[in-house]
């Protein structure tokens, strides 16, 4: 058996969705349009955060580091895949594939850390507003948002690393339209076993966990809610509640069943979907769900509307 390390490979080929013409052209078509919806959606959030004073607050200014993380996840995981397909080139090259390996891995651990201290960041304000203020200060907010980044970008450099000192067969060719580390860790011919329980590790620090302390504490906010509010509070909160969480499960639930699956599953061509799922759509309905909805985004986009009538070409009239 030739072996090889992963140095040495100076290209890689991507497979996609290749032995599936028909569907790669839909699929094409939709991930162009998830791109361009997520960019629009996310350059507003972020725009109108700066810009609107009654939005500098400790959600917002988490919903800025969802909406810029969300725009590099979907860049570092959509682009390359889109632009193969237009230049008609599936390869990629050692260098940019283990920095698209990293920047997806980076930020999609980000992601799943960042979205827990949402949830807490929620909590405190609906269970303990009295005390939110002094709890979630502008320190606090800075400290938390980047420890979250350190977070993700120091366990994406250890699962990185760990697995491009490993050796291939001689395979150059990668079974997925993204150098995903479970399809780059397929090519590998020696023992794994090491680099995988790093993996598992990490991904229950960074997946199960998380998405535990956000159930726990959407359930406190709506037993509150429920308990001080109207039937028509109840019925709005519970809604919103159901939104984000909706959102949180498609995230969690598609990177759980990819990372933490059993060795003897491989479904490698339902891991392409699942990949879109988490890397694609959920970046799309992040803005959507968290923000748009929200009575004091929508009143800071038809400001930035008056200011300037140009924007009303990008940004859809929604009413209040």
């Amino acid at each position: 058996m030739v072996k090889a390390n992963l140095t040495v490979i100076s290209n890689f080929i991507f497979l996609g969705f290749t032995p599936y013409p028909k569907v790669e052209v839909i699929i094409f078509v939709l991930c162009l349009l998830m791109y361009l919806i997520t960019l629009l959606g996310n350059i507003i959030l972020i725009s109108i955060t700066i810009l609107d004073s009654h939005l500098h607050k400790p959600m917002y200014f988490f919903l800025s580091n969802l909406s810029f993380l969300d725009i590099w996840y979907t860049s570092s995981a959509l682009t390359p895949m889109l632009t193969n397909f237009v230049s008609g080139k599936n390869t990629i090259s050692f260098s940019g594939c283990a920095t698209q390996m990293y920047f997806s891995l980076a930020m999609g651990s980000t992601e799943c850390v960042l979205l827990s201290t949402m949830a807490y960041d929620r909590y405190v304000a609906i269970c303990n507003p009295l005390r939110y203020p002094i709890i979630m200060n502008k320190r606090a907010c800075v400290q938390i948002a980047a420890g979250s980044w350190m977070t993700g970008c120091l366990t994406a450099l250890v699962e990185t690393v760990s697995v491009l000192q490993l050796s291939l067969c001689g395979s150059s060719i990668i079974n997925h339209f993204t150098c995903e580390i479970l399809a780059v860790l397929k090519l590998v011919c020696v023992d794994t076993s090491r680099v995988q329980l790093i993996m598992l590790v990490i991904s229950v620090l960074l997946l199960p966990m998380p998405m535990l302390l956000i159930c726990v504490s959407y359930a406190f906010i709506l037993s509150n809610i429920l308990r001080i509010s109207s039937v028509d509070g109840g019925s709005k909160a519970f809604s919103t509640c159901a939104a984000h969480l909706i959102v949180v499960v498609l995230f969690y639930g598609t990177a759980l069943s990819m990372y933490l699956k059993p060795s003897a599953v491989d479904s490698q061509e339902i891991d392409k979907f699942m990949a879109l799922v988490y890397a694609g759509l959920t970046p799309m309905l992040n803005p959507i769900i968290y923000s748009l909805r929200n009575k004091e985004v929508k009143a800071a986009v038809k400001k930035l509307l008056i200011r300037n009538p140009l924007c009303a070409f990008l940004i859809p009239h929604s009413k209040s």
